[in-house]
């Protein structure tokens, strides 16, 4: 009699919770949410895990350069066991299309979870699985698959931020799509994804992020999603798309998903513990603890399955909360711990036992059906690639062309960084200017001269590198998941990003130049102006791809930065106006021949000197003297002027190369995705 009341009081406890969870919902949806604008037409997907054990090298997660901080070598902490545990456990299940499955745990089992979608995925970042398969409709996972099937939301939202809501989408939809798709189908697809994650009304919107004004956090997520959806594909894989954001923001993004679920996709997500309103929205929920299911079912049948096994919910609370709280390991003493372990350990084997005969492995109540809601479709798509099936996406041109706009689109919609820099140069272009201007038709002393061609060839690349370094760490990331998601390849991007920024540099060059050159009133020969400004041109450029090459290699805006300005002083140093370069013993002496300033500052010597008759004066006396034979004494004469042209080329050549193969080998992780 006790126990039937107990039964009658838990399924009272789950009644109450699902009207009280309705009512909520009224407050944020009506009926009309409920109809689907674009559903997966291909073939149902499933996807199986058969007894999975995944270890991970804890070592791995660890940045090299934060290793060496700690005065540790890399290579040798990955090759030690102790920094290796088991991140997932004998975990098997299967799920199929229209149904949602919630992966949920404690914030400590964090590792669990991002372990399973990593090997879902195919990104098994710095781990190894033991043992077990994963299989996506009846065949063995593989990279290949994997792309035609599954689509990945990550954590952080990575877009451009100052293009809108649809150029964003339009712009992957044309490096998405099949080749064989008309531009209206690739518009109407747009549309209907604006449509299905209710971006209607911000369609026009940018983007924004933490410092350009856009879009709510939650309608930029879903932008994220929108990215991946824009393919169609029949899975989806979101890692914890909640974080960061507002409880009603939450529930209407996980309502979004529920919905693109009964729209025969089938979508997986990561969690840490859902509030009431959120969990009654999951089909299925897979509870983990220390890598181990501890349970996997239909998520309104969760309350039953822990009341049979001792543990029922208590009235008015939220099961997610209770039971991931059950389930949690208590780390504030060495007792606690090894208590809580064992229960956890305890209720994982339960779990299995009482799974063990199904072939899905998910428990199941008796006389219960899962509900899953009743969808309206509005219109489902007339034409569609299926899961598995090859599609020829866009080629390297379109890729190239489509990379280059967006390029551009992104860069002079910046207008406040584009008004800085253009400050930056005009007021580093009148400081020199003006220290120099006024002395009319009288002639500058040699020493001066020579300072004010260095300054002109040295100072302002420091700038650019600074500006070049800061921009392409802020990018990091987003190129990062887009080499890794297969959007384009490393060719294409190379080629846009550096003639997609030669307008910015053309501009950034003729308002840093012209003005110096006449201020100080440098030889008014037109000839020589062409020949001084393509020099300064060239160097400045030259800067720009150091900048480029250094920040593609090294994975942190600090480090780049270090190493830029390392380089940078080595080469100012040797550049021959500090210390002549006779007098270099052989290392700085090999440096110098690397500095494109010391090339620069010899091209401007022979520019102005070469050719001239400068006079000077000594006491009372005054001499006229070859500018050449003054140039020599500084040992700038060395090479004719075209070589030097050709050397800073070849210099900048050689940094592009370094750039792209960086781009090609190194994975470009920013400092989140370690």
């Amino acid at each position: 009699m006790a126990e039937k009341t107990k039964e009658e009081t838990q399924l009272w406890n789950w009644t109450t919770f699902q009207e009280a969870s309705g009512l909520q919902d009224s407050l944020f949806s009506s009926e009309s949410d409920n109809s689907l604008y674009f559903t997966y037409s291909g073939q149902s997907n499933t996807l199986e895990v058969r007894d999975l054990t995944y270890q991970v090298d804890i070592a791995s997660q660890v940045p090299w350069f934060e290793q060496l901080a700690q005065f540790k070598i890399p290579w040798r902490s990955h090759s030690s066991q102790d920094s290796c545990e088991l991140g997932i456990r004998n975990l098997s299940f299967k799920v199929r299309s229209g149904q949602m499955l919630a992966i949920i745990g404690s914030s400590e089992d964090s590792c669990g979870r991002a372990s399973l979608l990593d090997v879902i995925t195919g990104r098994d970042h710095g781990g190894k699985m033991k043992s077990g398969q994963i299989w996506i409709n009846g065949q063995p996972s593989t990279p290949q698959l994997i792309r035609k099937c599954v689509a990945h939301v990550r954590q952080h939202d990575q877009l451009l931020p100052n293009l809108t809501v649809r150029e964003t989408l339009a712009f992957v939809a044309q490096m998405r799509l099949p080749r064989a798709f008309s531009q209206a189908q690739r518009d109407k697809r747009v549309e209907d994804v604006i449509a299905e994650l209710r971006l209607r009304q911000c369609a026009n919107t940018r983007v924004g992020n933490t410092y350009v004004r856009g879009v709510s956090g939650g309608e930029r997520r879903r932008v994220s999603i929108g990215v991946q959806l824009l393919w169609n594909p029949g899975i989806l894989i979101l890692d914890e798309p909640t974080s960061g954001l507002d409880s009603f923001t939450a529930h209407n993004l996980v309502r979004t998903l529920s919905r693109l679920a009964k729209g025969n996709r089938l979508v997986l997500i990561s969690l840490h513990q859902p509030r009431s309103d959120i969990f009654r929205l999951f089909d299925l929920v897979l509870l983990m603890t220390s890598g181990t299911p501890v349970y996997l079912g239909a998520a309104q049948h969760m309350v039953q399955y822990f009341t049979s096994i001792g543990h029922p919910c208590p009235r008015y609370s939220n099961p997610a909360d209770f039971y991931v709280d059950l389930t949690s390991i208590d780390r504030r003493s060495k007792e606690q711990e090894v208590a809580t372990m064992e229960k956890a350990r305890s209720l994982a084997a339960l779990f299995i036992e009482k799974v063990q005969g199904f072939d899905d492995f998910l428990w199941r109540a008796e006389s219960k059906e899962l509900d899953t809601g009743a969808y309206t479709v509005s219109r489902t798509l007339t034409q569609d690639t299926s899961c598995g099936t090859a599609a020829e996406l866009p080629g390297m041109i379109q890729q190239f062309s489509t990379l280059i706009r967006r390029q551009i689109s992104n860069d002079f919609r910046d207008l406040p960084t584009l008004l800085i820099h253009g400050a930056e140069a005009c007021l580093m272009s009148l400081i020199i200017g003006f220290l120099y201007y006024g002395h009319g038709n009288r002639q500058l002393s040699f020493m001066d001269m020579s300072a004010l061609l260095f300054m002109i060839g040295a100072l302002v690349p420091f700038n650019v590198i600074l500006d070049v370094v800061s921009k392409c760490h802020s990018e990091r990331s987003m190129l990062y998941y887009e080499l890794e998601d297969g959007l384009y390849t490393a060719g294409p991007y190379f080629f846009a990003k550096i003639l997609g920024e030669l307008p910015e540099h053309c501009a950034y060059v003729i308002i840093y130049a012209m003005p110096i050159y006449w201020l100080t009133n440098l030889r008014p020969v037109p000839e020589l102006f062409l020949l001084h400004f393509a020099l300064v041109w060239l160097v400045v450029f030259c800067c720009r791809t150091m900048a480029l090459a250094a920040s593609a290699m090294l994975p942190t805006f600090h480090t780049a930065s270090f190493f830029c300005n390392a380089l940078y002083n080595s080469f100012y140093l040797t550049a021959g106006f500090m210390i002549n370069l006779d007098n270099l013993w052989i290392v700085p002496a090999w440096i110098s021949k690397l500095s494109f300033l010391r090339w620069c500052f010899s091209g401007l010597m022979q520019i102005q000197f070469n050719g001239h008759i400068y006079t000077t004066q000594i006491g009372n006396l005054t001499f006229s003297v070859l500018g050449d034979t003054m140039v020599s004494v500084m040992d700038l004469n060395s090479h004719p002027l075209y070589a030097i042209y050709l050397i800073i080329i070849g210099i900048s050549c050689g940094y592009l190369c370094l750039y792209y193969l960086s781009l090609k080998f190194i994975k470009q992780k920013s400092v989140q995705d370690w």
